[in-house]
């Protein structure tokens, strides 16, 4: 049994889907300018979507990890980073705050991780990923409300031409 046809926000109200498309285009402008490579950035993005249970951004952000030289082995170690010794110790305070930002309705960024966070990034790289992740926690809730879906590799010429148009993330 299928399930009804959810409204999907980013053709129901284009012009609000593509602002947060250039807000994101924003973000990741002062990410670059802040020392923010492509493998943090999207090594917090996957988690974050995985987190959230967001299949269509952990398929988007895995593309766009490979095309950054991630490995599969590294995709494959975020969800036990704290076990894995993969991920640099920038990277662990990444994949730290992410897990903050993503639940941030337990405590908001606890002492202890802003603590630890900002004693490995500088102030300019702890503001640019934590835009990073108020931008990923955004779409994913875009994508998580429509249930937009994950189709199988071979449908993703589709859904790639659809994302460069804006049509979807």
């Amino acid at each position: 049994m299928s399930e009804p046809a959810r409204v999907h926000l980013s053709k129901s109200a284009p012009d609000a889907y593509k602002t947060l498309a250039a807000f994101s285009r924003t973000v990741g402008g002062i990410a670059d300018a802040s020392g923010i490579d492509a493998r943090l950035k999207e090594l917090v993005q996957i988690h974050v979507s995985q987190l959230n249970g967001c299949a269509f951004c952990v398929r988007v952000h895995l593309d766009r990890a490979a095309t950054a030289g991630i490995s599969a082995d590294t995709i494959a170690q975020i969800p036990v980073w704290r076990e894995s010794g993969v991920f640099s110790e920038r990277e662990r305070a990444g994949l730290e705050l992410a897990e903050a930002f993503t639940f941030i309705h337990e405590d908001g960024i606890p002492a202890d991780v802003y603590d630890r966070v900002g004693g490995i990034l500088s102030e300019d790289e702890y503001v640019a990923l934590s835009w990073i992740l108020v931008a990923i926690n955004a779409f994913n809730r875009v994508a998580i409300a429509g249930r937009y879906g994950v189709p199988p590799r071979e449908d993703l010429d589709r859904e790639g031409r659809d994302a460069a148009a804006g049509v979807a993330w």
